[in-house]
């Protein structure tokens, strides 16, 4: 049987975040496909974003300009 893997806080904390600036995109006209697609392009760059302390709310902005 195989092990279950762990997330580390961190990554969970980060994933959330994620979701929630989908959210965002989401109701800024994205597809729910293409805000998704988006963040994982760019996974990097969110990241910074994320570890630089923006909300989501503010991340969804940046991506947008």
């Amino acid at each position: 049987m195989a092990k279950k893997q762990e997330l580390d806080p961190d990554e969970v904390a980060l994933i959330e975040w994620c979701i929630e600036v989908e959210g965002f995109l989401v109701a800024a006209g994205a597809t729910e496909r293409e805000a998704q697609d988006y963040i994982e392009e760019n996974a990097e760059w969110f990241t910074d974003l994320f570890y630089n302390g923006l909300t989501p709310e503010e991340a969804a902005k940046e991506a947008l300009n």
